[in-house]
């Protein structure tokens, strides 16, 4: 526990082992009976977990701020990562330098390169008959897309995922020493890929890192070490939302065959699809933030100076906002209400490219198991700050 914490009864546990629905259970509780609850599991922290209140502090950035903590657990042992780790308007060069090369259009130019991608990963599973989805494909899909987006030299690729699956793990472990070396080892290829674009300069229209190279800030180019930090931060954060996401919407249609075999027999229907299963399984909970003042929520104060988690995939199932919000409705009336991507400044950059790659990942599995698939083994789910799967094995039917 955090010793510079207010003494208050603990309301949840963080750290009990999960099943696939646990989580959701417990957080339908909290919704009930403590919807601003408190823990002293993971360091000490606040959880928000009706609609309202996570839209509100992820709104209010001036209230609210990411520069002391920006996720439970505190992972953030090696140095500031922009935009992540600042407020505005510190944080709006670097994302003003990366946006437009993540908008709809520029995200959807990289559908066909990631549909062979996922054609690629998927015909050793599908020649099989099955395979672990998030082993054998969503820990390595995002990569190759990233990798793409990121102008990355093809052989960094293999590197790039043990560092990320290392990372992801140490985290699941909650393993600080583990987790800062192999950050450390993300940080090293950020100043070798830097180094790289400010030797050989590329199109800023077009690389993400001559962008941050060529931004200014009040005149002057973004300093070394947070331009380190970000494209640390880039190459890490696009590679775990989609692995966990890829895994939860697996078990679901696992559990539910006639879902299955309707997007299967009709792709039009996946955009919608998509978004639902965004809402219904959001694959961040530890996103978080600090008050700078004493701030009143949901009957409680919450005390200047401590952490914040801003529980997404709890908001996404409040029923005040979604009517039956454990349930899956395709053309759910107010899907576009779902907060999977965030609120205001902080919002997920990158949101365009995940539907993306989610879109083009479904459709070619529904297409590589024409027959169906289910379950055929034992889940492993993440811990703190995602929460989905790592491990799903299917079987091909």
């Amino acid at each position: 526990m955090n010793p510079t914490m207010t003494q208050v009864p603990q309301d949840f546990d963080p750290e009990l082992p999960e099943d696939f629905d646990s989580a959701h259970r417990e957080y339908a509780r909290l919704r009930s009976e403590c919807p601003v609850a408190h823990t002293d599991g993971l360091g000490g922290f606040w959880a928000l977990t009706r609609y309202e209140d996570v839209k509100r502090a992820a709104s209010e950035s001036s209230t609210f701020i990411t520069s002391k903590q920006n996720v439970v657990p505190k992972v953030a042992f090696t140095g500031r990562r922009p935009p992540l780790h600042l407020d505005p308007p510190e944080h709006t060069p670097y994302r003003k330098a990366l946006n437009p090369l993540l908008s709809p259009a520029r995200s959807e130019g990289f559908a066909p390169r990631t549909r062979e991608l996922a054609r690629a990963l998927l015909a050793p599973m599908a020649a099989k008959g099955g395979g672990d989805i998030c082993v054998e494909f969503s820990s390595h899909f995002p990569v190759h897309v990233f990798g793409d987006w990121m102008r990355m030299p093809k052989e960094w690729l293999d590197t790039l995922h043990d560092a990320g699956r290392a990372f992801i793990l140490a985290v699941h472990m909650n393993h600080p020493e583990k987790m800062k070396e192999t950050s450390l080892r993300l940080y090293e290829m950020a100043r070798a890929l830097i180094a790289i674009r400010k030797e050989h300069p590329d199109d800023p229209a077009l690389d993400p890192t001559s962008a941050l190279l060529e931004a200014r800030h009040e005149g002057e180019p973004l300093p070394d070490e947070l331009l380190v930090g970000t494209v640390r931060q880039v190459l890490l954060v696009g590679l775990v939302a989609p692995m966990v996401m890829i895994g939860s919407i697996c078990v679901h249609l696992a559990h539910h065959p006639d879902l299955q075999a309707q997007l299967r027999a009709d792709p039009s229907l996946l955009p919608n699809a998509i978004e639902e299963f965004l809402r219904l399984y959001t694959p961040y909970r530890g996103f978080a933030r600090t008050a700078v003042r004493d701030v009143e929520m949901g009957g409680r104060t919450i005390p200047e100076g401590e952490a914040i988690a801003l529980l997404y995939c709890s908001a996404n199932r409040d029923e005040d906002v979604f009517l039956q919000g454990d349930q899956f409705i395709l053309n759910r009336p107010n899907i576009g209400e779902h907060l999977a991507f965030g609120r205001g400044p902080h919002n997920c950059p990158g949101l365009h490219l995940g539907r993306m790659q989610l879109r083009v990942a479904m459709e070619e599995l529904l297409a590589a198991s024409s027959n169906g698939f289910e379950l055929a083994g034992d889940i492993t789910m993440s811990r703190w700050p995602e929460i989905g799967p790592l491990v799903v094995p299917l079987r091909f039917l």
